[in-house]
């Protein structure tokens, strides 16, 4: 690991979630709007339970203006449901008056017994359009009445967006030391110095080694002003199969039945696909090799079609195992790993990588979630009732 990046954990292990498509973006075929792998509950459902049942630790639940599932009410709805998986719930900020939000955070990680954890969006609204600076700024007052709310008697906040002075019992979160941990994404200098600041996991779209060692780098020296360490992670798709060739040939399947122009229309429908991130991940398309690789194993197609994270891993399960290691060495902790379908590609990493990895989960190493035989204090568990 490189001495420039301080991780807050140090334990050479890796905490492993798969993704959820919430969102209208699962197939067979990029691009083809096939109606059996639509966002519906079912489906849904279906992908969350077998990832608790396969052994992820954590799923990403994302949140987008698209034909699909509400993250809050879809996460409610399966949280009975599940035995041990977190669940990585994206929240854009602004969309919800905060202490309402800390309220239904509340709520979640009750359900979940502290086996919450949040994604913290801050791309515009949908049908809004505001600056970078705006965006994270409010972003940044939504996040400290949040961490008020968890860890002091009261929320005392006025800002520029919000005034608020309330009692904070109606929004204790089941987690503590802190509540529950804030997973963030995004590369612009706004962006950047909100993670430093607040937030716990950063996490990134897939780049070569030797962006990714920069970003991290920069995070840990930007973090470093506040006296704080963060923790790295990576959202990447996978391909693995028994062989290369194999997992080649199923890439240029997955390719098979995309038309071009229909695949830019399903990616401009995004709201992040404009974003610095973005345009990042375009531009190492645009310099990749004849087959779209970027660097060894790691196969740009995806992004032809898909915003956000554009790119996989793509190799036998020894290429992809080097692959993660060379990541972990550099500090990464936590990975977002996905594959087309979502309820297909699942069996395949789950079989060739999943033992491979010693696995943890974030929010256990640094004391989040109480262990199962301690139920905290909170006014939804065994607090005085006021």
């Amino acid at each position: 690991m490189s001495k420039k990046i301080n991780i807050r954990t140090e334990e050479f292990a890796a905490e492993i979630a798969w993704f959820c498509d919430l969102c209208n973006g699962d197939y067979e075929f990029l691009g083809e709007m096939d109606g059996k792998y639509r966002s519906s509950f079912e489906n849904c459902k279906n992908i969350l339970l077998k990832a608790d049942e396969l052994g992820f630790g954590n799923i990403l639940l994302p949140s987008s203006y698209q034909v699909g599932m509400d993250v809050l009410s879809f996460a409610s709805a399966v949280a009975p449901m599940t035995k041990n998986i977190s669940l990585l719930t994206a929240l854009r900020c602004g969309e919800v008056h905060p202490p309402m939000l800390a309220r239904a955070i509340s709520t979640l990680d009750h359900i979940l017994q502290g086996r919450l954890t949040i994604n913290i969006i801050s791309s515009d609204l949908p049908g809004t359009k505001s600056d970078s600076e705006t965006r994270y700024n409010k972003s940044r007052e939504v996040i400290e009445i949040l961490k008020q709310g968890w860890n002091q008697e009261e929320i005392r906040f006025e800002g520029k967006y919000y005034n608020i002075h309330l009692p904070s019992d109606p929004v204790k979160s089941y987690q503590q030391n802190g509540g529950p941990l804030l997973y963030f994404g995004g590369i612009s200098e706004d962006a950047r110095n909100l993670c430093a600041e607040h937030c716990d996991v950063f996490l990134m779209w897939p780049e070569t080694l030797q962006n990714i060692e920069a970003t991290m780098a920069d995070l840990s020296n930007r973090a470093n002003q506040f006296n704080r360490n963060l923790d790295y992670g990576l959202r990447i798709h996978m391909i693995v199969r028994e062989t290369e060739k194999e997992a080649r040939e199923y890439a240029n399947r997955l390719m098979s039945k995309l038309d071009m122009n229909k695949g830019q229309e399903i990616k401009s429908r995004s709201l992040d696909s404009k974003s610095l991130g973005v345009i990042r991940q375009d531009e190492l398309r645009k310099n990749s090799d004849s087959d779209g690789f970027i660097e060894e194993n790691i196969w740009s197609g995806i992004g032809l079609v898909r915003s956000g994270c554009g790119s996989a891993i793509v190799g036998d399960p020894d290429q992809v195992l080097a692959k993660i290691k060379k990541y972990m060495d550099l500090g990464i902790r936590s990975f977002i790993f996905s594959g087309y379908p979502l309820n297909g590609e699942i069996d395949y990493v789950s079989q060739y990588i999943l033992p491979k990895i010693q696995k943890i989960k974030l929010s256990e190493v640094q004391k989040r979630t109480p262990n199962l035989n301690e139920i905290p204090i909170t006014p939804l568990t065994n607090g005085v009732r006021k």
